[in-house]
């Protein structure tokens, strides 16, 4: 059984879940809602024609790097504990595979139920604004695709690393949540921390540069960093340059770019899905 079969049987199973359709049925609600929200709300307040398309693109990414975290751990943290909580992957490894092809396919398997979920909210909201705005670019439209379902893998590799280095599911909900917590929510109180610390207990004038790189430890602040790289012309329109707290200049430290930011969301995908199917590997099922 090769991961490809593994991951298929993951993704059918989710198929016929509630809790996939459920999933769906929450980000197109939320897709609708916030692009209604960005293009109407400024007019109510007598700002009219400030929406544009590419303001549009970084709004959502706001929505999808918060809904993401989310979602890849309601999806994925039992998929390796669960099945070992209960004593079924013993009988999924009993068949001609290895731990290898079963962790890679259930990393393929959440990923793609992710995935799936956010192509069809993001197609119905960003068709909401092409019908709101009366504009659409659709090459820029299909690179934020491209790079949120990269997100949406990269956190799925995550939480299924997570989840593989424990047999309890408590243990995994803890560990993802945990997560999320630190690199999520907590995650920009860490920079300034190491810099009040760094600097003899006080905030100096002006930030250091290295802030920059440690605040792409964050998933989203990396995934935000990579739209910024992969769509520059629309990030300077939108304002989302400034968002990512990237600097324009020549004189900058070559790391002070937002391409720091694909190479940390490759960074989140690797290291995860190594340590993960090492501690799998290892453990005594």
């Amino acid at each position: 059984m090769t991961w490809f079969v593994v991951a298929k049987k993951d993704f059918r199973d989710a198929v016929q879940s509630q809790a996939l359709w459920a999933l769906v049925a929450v980000f197109v609600v939320l897709s609708l809602f916030s692009t209604y929200a960005y293009v109407e709300v400024p007019e109510m307040f007598g700002s009219s024609g400030g929406a544009t398309f590419a303001g549009l693109l970084f709004f959502t990414v706001g929505l999808t790097g918060l809904f993401v975290p989310l979602a890849a751990i309601v999806v994925s943290y039992k998929s390796l504990a669960g099945e070992r909580e209960l004593g079924s992957i013993k009988l999924l490894l009993s068949l001609p595979t290895n731990r290898l092809a079963v962790f890679a396919g259930k990393v393929a398997g959440r990923a793609a139920v992710l995935a799936f979920g956010l192509s069809v909210g993001l197609v119905v909201g960003l068709g909401f604004g092409w019908f709101l705005l009366g504009g659409f670019d659709v090459v820029a439209a299909l690179i934020f695709l491209v790079a949120t379902l990269s997100f949406a893998v990269v956190y799925a590799s995550i939480v299924v690393g997570l989840s593989a280095t424990t047999g309890s599911t408590s243990r995994a909900t803890t560990l993802a949540l945990g997560f999320f917590v630190v690199f999520e929510l907590f995650w920009d109180v860490v920079p300034m921390a190491l810099v009040y610390v760094a600097s003899g207990f006080r905030l100096p004038a002006s930030m250091p540069d290295w802030v920059f790189l440690v605040s792409q430890l964050s998933p989203s602040s990396a995934y935000l960093s990579s739209i910024v790289a992969l769509l520059p012309g629309l990030a300077d329109a939108a304002g989302g340059a400034g968002q990512a707290g990237v600097e324009a200049s020549p004189a900058d430290p070559f790391y002070l770019v937002p391409e720091v930011g694909l190479v940390a969301l490759v960074l989140w995908f690797i290291v995860p899905f190594g340590v993960g199917y090492y501690r799998f590997n290892r453990a005594d099922l």
